[in-house]
């Protein structure tokens, strides 16, 4: 199957959500969250991650988290990832208690598109100070793909992770992530990188890119937002409307997208130094605000 057929599946099969020029979303993907160990790149940036989260719930956004959030290539199960992480996951639980959570699975986390495996191990958890399971994000659903389709002027955005444009990281995930959880997880503490992800391999990064281009201009220019490369891509208005909300994986910062009111913009949370010295962590403006307008769509 070639990668316009997998992508133009992921579309066909999207979760259609209704949103309009009051609504507010913020995108992130490629967490990675791990188990606090050295292999977890996540643990860098994990107060800048929970710092943004909990901005973004205190000022009514909803959250689409795009794939690959858990890291379920190096770790066998998502338990310690809970336990190491376990206060983004009330967060998250608080998002999903208020129907404001959206959750895309990528390679990393492709066993999350088995309903079963998302019910044994993500609707409850065990709290030890009451001693029994207790709900977590109870009736969740993974999609391969989420549908923003505006509900007065019907422009839509498609979002998903991008693994698709990708044979290896879909066809082959499983593969990859045998090669991830003997070879590459005990090299990490040498520095030597995972050569599977098209994040450190720039010749498949670029590969990728082409591939979902390709398809956006066979799909009347849809706007299209995806991860899995973890490189930010905000294009200008006339330009293919492929947009990439980066990772949170990078060093000291974290990327994602916001939809805010018709707008879209590319930003970045990272750690500053204060006058005083103190450590402050701030929102940083990369692109936009674009008006989602301005991105025409063709009609033919």
């Amino acid at each position: 199957m070639s990668s316009d057929k997998r992508l133009s599946n992921a579309y066909k099969r999207a979760k259609t959500i209704a949103f309009d020029d009051s609504s507010k979303f913020i995108l992130f993907s490629d967490c990675h969250r791990g188990d606090n160990s050295f292999a977890d790149e996540f643990a860098n940036n994990r107060n800048i991650y929970y710092h943004a989260l909990k901005h973004y719930f205190n000022n009514g956004f909803q959250y689409c988290e795009l794939g690959d959030g858990d890291e379920l290539w190096e770790n066998l199960s998502f338990e310690p990832i809970f336990e190491a992480h376990k206060n983004i996951y009330m967060l998250m639980k608080r998002f999903h208690g208020e129907n404001r959570l959206h959750m895309i699975f990528g390679n990393h986390d492709m066993v999350y598109r088995n309903p079963a495996y998302v019910q044994k191990h993500l609707f409850t958890y065990f709290e030890p100070k009451e001693g029994k399971e207790t709900g977590l994000l109870d009736q969740i659903q993974f999609h391969e793909a989420i549908l923003l389709k505006h509900s007065k002027n019907g422009q839509e955005l498609f979002l998903t992770h991008g693994h698709q444009a990708d044979f290896m990281n879909y066809h082959g995930w499983r593969f990859n992530r045998f090669l991830v959880r003997v070879l590459w997880k005990p090299l990490q503490v040498w520095g030597i990188a995972d050569p599977t992800s098209p994040a450190r391999n720039h010749r498949e990064l670029i590969k990728v890119e082409r591939r979902i281009k390709k398809w956006i201009l066979k799909n009347k220019l849809l706007i299209t937002i995806a991860g899995h490369t973890h490189r930010p891509r905000f294009p200008e208005p006339g330009d293919i409307p492929f947009f990439n909300d980066g990772s949170c994986v990078h060093p000291r910062s974290i990327t994602g997208i916001e939809i805010v009111h018709g707008s879209i913009s590319l930003i970045k949370w990272q750690i500053a130094t204060k006058e005083d010295g103190t450590l402050q962590i701030v929102r940083v403006l990369l692109e936009g605000p674009q008006q989602l307008s301005d991105y025409k769509q063709n009609e033919d």
